[in-house]
């Protein structure tokens, strides 16, 4: 598998990757209730239920005189308010999404109430229909308001539920999005410099160098998200062509990409603060520069992908010091994507420094009660040890 792809149709390439990603974890507008449709919900939901009808018998006939018979009953009842509920709720749930929060739990307990007048009209008629006596309308305002005051309990358990999980997605993204967007200034300034040079001796050069920045710096401030492979290594393989405008042949580059990878997707730049930490603290720093070898391939439903550069002599004073914050970046980003289901290490081996990164070819849906956010860190730890 190889993307021998010319250098001037970088930008339309990627184009079309973008135009077909869309990102379903922090677009859209925020949900005011729970997906009640979701087989975890409609669990949880049963299970309240007939905790609710279990508490009701408890407190009508106690423990020496509970009776089986009525808990089936009550539970009867209980799940034909609760599943139209939750069924009904699901369907105005992309509708309450739009509305004002005020308005949206009137709706909300509105639905569920004519459930459950429903539901506790039928039953009190077909109750009074069995046993030949009158309808009970007291009996009835009495179920309805016991039903009413835990409908409004149990939506509002669900409104601050779902606000606090929009609440720390919300910040998750941030995270992400913050954490994606720092390209080093260094970077930039080089960029300039060769492309200040290159205007009056190669034009056409310099003009594809415009483009391949623009790409980068797109990618760098896009929204956070997952991103085809081809995508992320051609974008890689652009970034290592505006580093070599700067170091010439001393910069040399070596992709090893297994079968089986087109439909693989991971996190957005996230090869490329990998391979500018090769540059700046390995090939940058030797007179004869080195090699650069990048292998991607799929073991035991896993990613992997391995990234190995030279480094100067042990002793020698690098030109410039690392400060972790790549490699801290990347693990960051990587736990409020894949949670503790990666690997990542990172150190030197027979003059060498190796990057391995496993990653699940699926990574989870964004759930905080799932990830930890990721938290600013104020470790220093040198990148290349």
């Amino acid at each position: 598998m190889s993307f021998p792809w010319p250098l001037g149709i970088i930008t339309q390439k990627i184009r079309k990757y973008r135009a077909g990603n869309k990102d379903s974890a922090f677009s859209g507008q925020a949900p005011f209730l729970p997906d009640l449709c979701s087989v975890t919900s409609l669990a949880a939901l049963v299970l309240m239920g007939e905790l609710l009808a279990l508490v009701l018998v408890l407190a009508l006939d106690g423990l020496r005189e509970f009776s089986w018979q009525r808990l089936g009953l009550i539970s009867l009842v209980v799940q034909w308010v609760i599943l139209p509920s939750a069924a009904l709720l699901c369907r105005l749930r992309p509708s309450l999404a739009k509305m004002s929060h005020k308005l949206a739990g009137g709706l909300s307990f509105i639905a569920v109430l004519s459930v459950l007048i429903l539901v506790m009209a039928v039953q009190r008629y077909l109750r009074a229909l069995l046993l030949q006596t009158s309808f009970d309308s007291w009996g009835f305002a009495g179920d309805c308001l016991l039903g009413a005051i835990c409908a409004g309990v149990v939506l509002r358990y669900a409104y601050l539920q779902q606000q606090l999980y929009n609440q720390q997605q919300a910040e998750l993204g941030a995270r992400i999005e913050a954490l994606q967007s720092r390209i080093r200034p260094h970077f930039l300034f080089n960029s300039m410099n060769s492309l200040a040079s290159l205007i009056a001796v190669d034009p056409d050069r310099a003009e594809r160098l415009v483009e391949d920045l623009c790409v980068l710096f797109r990618a760098s401030l896009a929204d956070p998200k997952l991103v085809p492979l081809a995508q992320e290594v051609t974008l890689a393989q652009r970034y290592l062509e505006i580093e070599a405008l700067r170091l010439g042949e001393r910069l040399q580059q070596r992709w090893q990409i297994g079968e089986g990878l087109d439909s693989v997707q991971l996190p957005s730049m996230l090869l490329q603060p990998l391979l500018e930490n090769a540059v700046l603290h390995g090939v940058a720093q030797l007179r004869a520069g080195g090699e650069i070898a990048v292998q991607l391939s799929l073991e035991e439903g896993m990613l992997n992908i391995a990234i190995e550069n030279p480094l100067p002599q042990v002793g020698a004073a690098p030109t410039r010091a690392g400060n972790g914050m790549a490699t801290e970046n990347i693990r960051q980003r990587l736990s409020a994507y894949y949670g503790d289901r990666f690997k990542f290490t990172a150190g030197r081996e027979l003059g060498r420094y190796r990057v391995l990164l496993r990653l699940p070819l699926s990574p989870r849906a964004v759930d905080p009660q799932e990830i930890a956010i990721a938290t600013n860190s104020n470790k220093a730890i040198e990148v290349m040890e």
